[in-house]
């Protein structure tokens, strides 16, 4: 398999959602599981598709200062109120790589999201300098993670609440509840969705999982941007589509805003280097 390049870039999906990730793949996402979370990663099925070594960290540099300006320039532009983190790779498996991205973007007029499941925790003087920046996370959890996992997860939720806007991003399906393991991990499902300001997203997971053939999920027939897929949907009125219809922006429009209480020290990240890789 392909590794990814060393250079960053800002994308689109098909869903409208503009990335500039600072790690593709995630290593620690597949050391239990090669498939990945629920054994369904869609990022690690993605890559591999394409010929890239989701298992494999790789960081993303800016090639020189006109090269950083440029993609300021083209955030700034984009007709999504954010542009996201932690599309094809976990933010988590590098914060101060990640704090590095950030501060090359300092100025943009769009917030930034982050999706991760905190595979690595952010320490205090991390978390002081990302608070300098207009971050929200989107801390990424569900009933079928691992219990350690989960439980670090819903600490790292709230630990970051005084740093930045933090949002618990639940992903949810329908459980079987004939299933006593099954109902098991709904009792612990409902638990996640009780708390406020929460955001709902659904299961992608095929026929031949293991959660679905051991009868613990169930799964529908979906479209899902013209085509047919299968999911698991708790929640027929979840929001399943393109992501400029959303009302929830990856949780920007929930909860309070942060107010800032650290400036950025822009020499922070001198010795990073450009085109270093590692």
């Amino acid at each position: 398999m392909g590794a990814y390049g060393h250079q960053i870039t800002l994308s689109k999906n098909s869903r409208g959602i503009y990335s500039i990730d600072p790690i593709m793949g995630c290593e620690s996402g597949l050391l239990r599981n090669p498939k990945g979370c629920y054994g369904e990663c869609y990022a690690a099925s993605y890559a591999k598709r394409y010929g890239y070594d989701f298992g494999k960290n790789v960081r993303r540099y800016f090639d020189s200062d006109s090269h950083a300006a440029m993609i300021r320039r083209k955030i700034n532009r984009i007709e999504m109120p954010f542009v996201r983190m932690g599309t094809s790779g976990d933010p988590s498996e590098d914060w101060e790589h990640t704090l590095y991205v950030l501060s090359k973007l300092y100025g943009i007029t769009k917030e930034v999201v982050i999706i991760t499941k905190h595979w690595y925790n952010l320490t205090d003087t991390q978390l002081q300098t990302l608070s300098a920046y207009n971050v929200c996370i989107n801390t990424s959890v569900s009933a079928l993670d691992y219990p350690d996992t989960l439980e670090n997860a819903l600490e790292q939720y709230e630990r970051v609440k005084p740093y930045c806007k933090s949002v618990l991003r639940v992903v949810s399906c329908e459980f079987n509840l004939e299933n006593k393991e099954a109902k098991r991990l709904n009792d612990i499902q409902e638990k996640l969705l009780s708390v406020e300001g929460y955001i709902d997203t659904v299961l992608r997971i095929s026929k031949s999982n293991e959660l679905v053939s051991n009868g613990i999920v169930k799964i529908n027939d979906l479209k899902f941007l013209g085509k047919k897929i299968t999911a698991s949907k708790r929640n027929k009125s979840t929001y399943f589509g393109k992501c400029a219809s959303c009302k929830e922006m990856c949780g920007l429009n929930t909860g309070d805003k942060i107010e800032h209480k650290f400036k950025p020290n822009p020499k922070q990240y001198e010795l990073i280097k450009t085109k270093a890789i590692r």
